[in-house]
């Protein structure tokens, strides 16, 4: 069970089909193994195969399973708040949820088929978030893999990372400027339940141009405004905060 759970997982950068070949290599396994595993997803509809090039791609099960889940979390109301929020700021707006050391983005601009969902958590506003507002179980930062530089300002030691996430936690927001990309800055929010937890994070990403330092205010205002809209939306009654 784990090793087939290991091979969907070889699908998550949303690059091309793979090949038996390809997933080996990934998984570290034999060639064999990866394609006796291959053709039991396949059979099972969890992956799919183009009889042309007989290489892989997700099937149509984890497409229904993720439609299943996207409306049994609520997204499906986020995605209107998302909007407009991006339309009234000019920036891109996303939501996210924690995956293991992965902020996943589950809603907003950035949910396009070319583009991969999942963002490493210490080098990310989103990251930031739900790493300074953990949930119960998602582990400390022991618990994350080692922290790769993305460009000269990602944060790559543990200590100021939690450093980092101190400042998160008194601020109420985490910042993003250029630590996964140049000439991107990102401000992000928690959407929290009772218990102070990050059920999501909520950003907000666009150049420095639009996000200066003089208007983060502004920003950070109306994405506050919104996570608290989320709050209600996604969470049930008796999870959600008392109003403030």
């Amino acid at each position: 069970m784990r090793r087939a759970l290991d091979v969907l997982h070889c699908f998550h950068d949303n690059g091309p089909d793979l090949s038996a070949s390809d997933l080996a290599r990934r998984l570290e396994l034999p060639v064999s193994t990866a394609h006796r595993l291959a053709r039991t997803l396949l059979a099972a509809g969890f992956l799919e195969q183009d009889f042309r090039t007989a290489r892989y791609r997700l099937g149509p099960a984890v497409t229904e399973l993720g439609r299943l889940s996207y409306h049994q979390r609520g997204l499906h109301l986020a995605a209107p708040e998302l909007a407009d929020l991006a339309e009234r700021t000019g920036a891109t707006a996303d939501l996210a949820l924690r995956s293991g050391p992965y902020a996943v983005i589950v809603a907003g601009g950035s949910v396009t088929p070319k583009v991969g969902l999942r963002r490493p958590l210490h080098s990310t506003a989103l990251g930031k978030v739900l790493l300074a507002w953990p949930r119960p179980g998602d582990g400390d930062l022991a618990a994350l893999p080692p922290l790769h530089a993305f460009t000269d300002r990602t944060i790559v030691e543990r200590e100021p990372l939690e450093r980092e996430l101190t400042r998160v936690r008194a601020a109420g927001h985490a910042r993003n400027d250029g630590e996964s990309a140049h000439g991107v800055r990102t401000l992000a929010v928690p959407v929290l339940d009772h218990a102070e937890h990050a059920r999501f994070a909520l950003a907000v990403r666009a150049t420095p141009e639009l996000i200066t330092d003089a208007r983060e205010p502004w920003f950070l205002e109306r994405a506050r405004a919104c996570a608290r809209a989320l709050e209600v939306l996604l969470l049930p009654p008796g999870e959600r905060r008392a109003p403030a």
